[in-house]
């Protein structure tokens, strides 16, 4: 018999990916100190608009807050999160660890993750961990609700009840390398999809067609605000796996209001996801507070959430 969690656990997400609704995300970074304010600020302005807020866990290998911390203190407030997981700064008995005060305190939602490498943040020098990655993280997870640990050994004090996610990335150069790690993820567990920011939704079609279809499985599409040609220029000289096309960095670079027009494209990307796949995820790093007005602008109304 699982003992009542300090904090009371939401379900929002779970019962819309049940329900088959199509699904509203957000990305919200922990913040860069012991002050929660500023992040608790953007993640309200949020409710009622998404069905989750993904919490990330150190994003490009750059310090914040652990985001065990930031979910439990969102959950407070009554805003439901998706705990990222990475496995770059935690070893298997660490990660167990999370994951069980994760369920503990009624964080449900993870989203299971390798991490980004060190070298790409602002600790370039630290040591990478690496014990596990995606894949594995996911098989460990499916142990731990089964009620083992990842040597098979019982959890005597319960098992846990995670709904967990993955990332994939449709635009990927290898086609097969793709539909070989999402089978994978698929097997190991995974209940939903995140992708990485989306730039070609033809691609993504294809994903849908040849890939994902039949899995029931929803895969929620990466939809970034890009505010600028200079950020857009950014994005894809820095982050991996990111690749936004000359057209969209012409498209800001002639706009009067390039931030006004990144929000258009950004509506525009989310009106496109509706036709092809389960749902989105908006990332607007630092300009959360956009993101109402970019669903509003795509057509998107107030969430009816029921537990």
């Amino acid at each position: 018999m699982h003992s009542t969690p300090y904090l009371k656990p939401l379900n929002y997400f779970r019962n819309a990916v049940k329900s088959g609704e199509f699904l509203i995300t957000a990305e919200v970074s922990p913040p860069k100190g012991g002050d929660s304010t500023s992040m608790l600020k953007m993640a309200q302005l949020l409710k009622g608009r998404v069905h989750a807020v993904n919490i990330t866990d150190g994003s490009r290998a750059v310090l914040r807050m652990c985001p065990l911390a930031a979910s439990a203190i969102l959950l407070q407030h009554g805003i439901e999160p998706i705990c990222q997981v990475a496995c770059r700064d935690r070893n298997r008995i660490g990660l167990q660890a999370d994951l069980m005060g994760a369920n503990a305190l009624g964080i449900h939602n993870i989203l299971a993750l390798t991490g980004d490498p060190v070298k790409a943040g602002d600790h370039p020098d630290c040591k990478a961990v690496f014990d596990l990655e995606s894949v594995r993280l996911l098989q460990l997870i499916d142990k731990m609700n089964h009620g083992f640990d990842w040597n098979g050994k019982p959890l005597t004090d319960g098992a846990t009840d995670l709904f967990v996610g993955a990332a994939v990335d449709p635009q990927s150069h290898s086609w097969s390398g793709l539909q070989r790690r999402f089978e994978r993820k698929l097997q190991a567990g995974a209940q939903f999809f995140q992708s990485q920011l989306i730039a070609d939704f033809d691609r993504l079609e294809k994903f849908m067609n040849q890939i994902a279809a039949g899995t029931n499985k929803p895969i929620l599409a990466g939809i970034f605000l890009i505010k600028s040609a200079k950020n857009a220029q950014f994005l894809n000289r820095c982050v991996p796996g990111i690749e936004i096309p000359q057209s969209i960095v012409d498209r800001l670079a002639t706009a009067k209001d390039p931030l006004r027009e990144g929000m258009k494209i950004a509506a525009e990307q989310v009106q496109m996801a509706k036709g092809i796949c389960h749902g989105v995820h908006l990332m607007a790093i630092k300009r959360e507070d956009l993101i109402p007005e970019i669903l509003d602008m795509a057509g998107i109304s107030s969430i009816a959430k029921s537990v």
